[in-house]
């Protein structure tokens, strides 16, 4: 697979503002993502025992008590969605969509190495995982090295490039909602192996489920790929919400009583999305958002139906749009000078196999900015919005 060269860009490159070389690379990238293979990526599920894929251990490690200080209230943290939340199952998968090289991973630990997580260090559920007082970082449930206590502590499924619509995972070739959803029941058959039926259905009564999915959807499959081009913004958005609703609700009936799902963000003012739709100010796009924004109050509507028709069960819908959006205009705010470009290249396209080490210079300093690459945000960004969700979603869903 050829890698299209953007240039080793500086962070005072006078050729930022000339974006014509550069409004064909989505395109380019994603046409290879497509073509990585005929048809959809499926995953088929370990081909031995429940328990394949898991280090064996006699005995289970308990869960540990504290973390960074905080008292366990939750037993486990378990994730599906997108490459928000994706610590690295892409890597397991045939797909151009991941982030297993430099200069994804610059400040992630001591050895400042990549491990398939879209961003220059931790992610969302990491954090939140830490904030929880479960373990400082989530792993992917893909990873080779899976440990029982891995498992019982919890795993995210999520696969980057990934959305609510069926067609966006088919187009990148990455791992569906739908097979995330069916990888959970056989995470749940190799925790019941691994500890019992108690220790499973602690997870499920006790646990945290995070969802984070849909940007994708826009971004990708409904504006650069054209894919649905039949469908208005409001009539995709009910789509969106339509596969949502299905997700949850499968979830829901497996077993998982605490749902955190996290709202659509304003995905038009992210830099590539600025660059692609923004015009030549590189502005917010406002059909990106306006989609966001309709997927986001119908999805308030279906979890309120979703409660309904669960009881016993708590579902949340952890709204981050107006506060990222925030972010992203008060970058200053937040300590931060740059929430227009990212980090990586020239900031404006580079993401994914285009956010590398051959082409790609990284800025001077990464705390100065809001977005890592085109796409997702930096771990510092990302340690503010899960503050903002802890404090006024997750606290209250645990209590």
């Amino acid at each position: 697979m050829a890698i299209v060269a953007v240039g080793r860009a500086t962070r005072r490159m006078r050729g930022r503002n000339s974006m014509a070389p550069v409004l064909l690379v989505p395109l380019l990238l994603l046409v290879m993502a497509a073509r990585v293979s005929s048809r959809t990526t499926t995953y088929t599920g370990s081909s031995s025992s429940t328990t394949a894929g898991v280090r064996a251990s006699a005995t289970p490690a308990p869960p540990k008590k504290h973390v960074s200080g905080r008292k366990q209230r939750v037993p486990a943290l378990v994730v599906f969605g997108d490459s928000i939340v994706d610590p690295g199952n892409n890597n397991a998968i045939s797909t151009i969509v991941r982030a297993d090289f430099a200069p994804y991973g610059h400040d992630f630990g001591a050895d400042h190495r990549p491990t398939g997580r879209f961003c220059n260090g931790r992610i969302p559920t990491d954090f939140i995982a830490s904030r929880l007082g479960i373990k400082p970082l989530l792993p992917a449930y893909l990873a080779p090295n899976l440990t029982a206590h891995d498992l019982l502590t919890g795993v995210s499924f999520a696969s980057g490039g990934t959305g609510y619509d069926p067609l966006t995972a088919q187009l990148a070739s990455v791992i569906s909602m739908t097979d995330q959803l069916r990888m959970f029941e056989e995470y749940k058959a190799k925790v019941r192996a691994a500890a019992g039926d108690a220790a499973l259905s602690e997870i499920l009564a006790r646990g945290v489920f995070a969802v984070c999915a849909g940007s994708d959807d826009v971004a990708n499959t409904y504006f650069t790929m054209g894919a649905r081009s039949s469908y208005s913004h409001a009539s995709y958005a009910s789509l969106i919400v339509a596969h949502a609703t299905a997700f949850l609700d499968g979830l829901l009936a497996a077993g998982a009583r605490r749902v955190a799902l996290i709202s659509m963000p304003p995905i038009g003012c992210v830099p590539s999305q600025r660059t692609l739709s923004g015009g030549m100010g590189r502005e917010c796009s406002p059909g990106h958002n306006e989609i966001a924004e309709l997927v986001n109050a119908g999805m308030g509507t279906a979890v309120d139906s979703l409660r309904a028709k669960h009881p016993g069960a708590r579902v949340v819908l952890m709204d981050i749009y107006g506060f990222l959006l925030d972010m992203m205009v008060r970058p200053e705010g937040y300590g931060f000078k740059e929430s227009t470009l990212g980090c990586c290249g020239t900031g404006m396209m580079e993401v994914a196999v285009l956010c590398n080490g051959v082409t790609s210079a990284v800025c001077g300093d990464v705390e100065e900015y809001l977005f890592w690459d085109s796409y997702h945000p930096t771990e510092k960004a990302y340690r503010i919005l899960v503050d903002f969700v802890y404090d006024n979603y997750l606290k209250k869903l645990i209590a």
